[in-house]
């Protein structure tokens, strides 16, 4: 899922290191955990990673497509 966001920041020729900065973590390695999906956003950090790229956050965070086990829930 987040391979998106990679690609928008490499595309933009944006650094890790400056990602780190804008959302606060102390290395870069605790923002590539983040950009890997080995830990998760915070909502408000991935409102500050839309903002900063201009992009609406269901666009970066959330997957396009529901699967049908989802859609055909019987209550």
């Amino acid at each position: 899922m987040y391979s998106k966001l990679r690609s928008i920041r490499n595309d933009r020729k944006v650094s890790a290191s400056e990602m780190k900065k804008i959302l606060g973590l102390k290395t870069e390695a605790a923002y590539y955990k983040k950009e890997s999906g080995m830990v998760k956003f915070s909502l408000i950090e991935a409102k500050i990673v839309s903002e900063k790229f201009n992009i609406p956050i269901e666009e970066l965070f959330f997957e396009e497509e529901v699967s049908k086990n989802e859609t055909n829930h019987t209550a």
